[in-house]
């Protein structure tokens, strides 16, 4: 009966530590720079948009997220923006862009569009809103 009480306590403990450990390995970094433009809360709603769509890359692990500047919040990249918008038949009109750029490393097997186990660097995330609207990630690449 000891050894099987000991065997479970062993068990239970490994499987606490092994949580523990992969948690603090999706450590994400946020770099939010210096804006006159956006506050930190509305980078954070921008950067939720981000992580919820790299979370469906299979086997991608993110390093960190930078705000650019707010030199890319400019007239010309919403314009552009709106057409992109609506080449995929999105009908808002948006007043603002945000970019960011990201680091991450693709799986070691690759697949998809992955080079395997590579390391990808300034991974540019582009998003707009309407006046007072909420972000829409627009698109995202090199």
């Amino acid at each position: 009966m000891k050894k099987m009480i000991t065997l479970l306590l062993f068990v239970i403990c490994f499987c606490t530590l092994s949580g523990c450990q992969k948690s603090t390995a999706t450590e994400v970094k946020i770099d939010y720079g210096t804006s006159e433009i956006y506050t930190n809360e509305d980078m954070d709603a921008a950067i939720k948009l981000i992580t919820d769509e790299f979370n469906t890359w299979e086997g991608c692990e993110l390093h960190s997220i930078t705000y650019s500047s707010d030199d890319e919040c400019n007239l010309d990249n919403v314009a552009w923006l709106n057409e992109v918008a609506k080449a995929n038949d999105t009908s808002d009109t948006f007043t603002q862009c945000i970019m960011f750029k990201s680091d991450f490393h693709s799986p070691k097997d690759g697949g998809g569009a992955w080079n395997a186990d590579t390391e990808y660097t300034d991974w540019q995330w582009w998003l707009a809103r309407t006046e007072n609207g909420d972000w829409n990630l627009i698109t995202w690449g090199y």
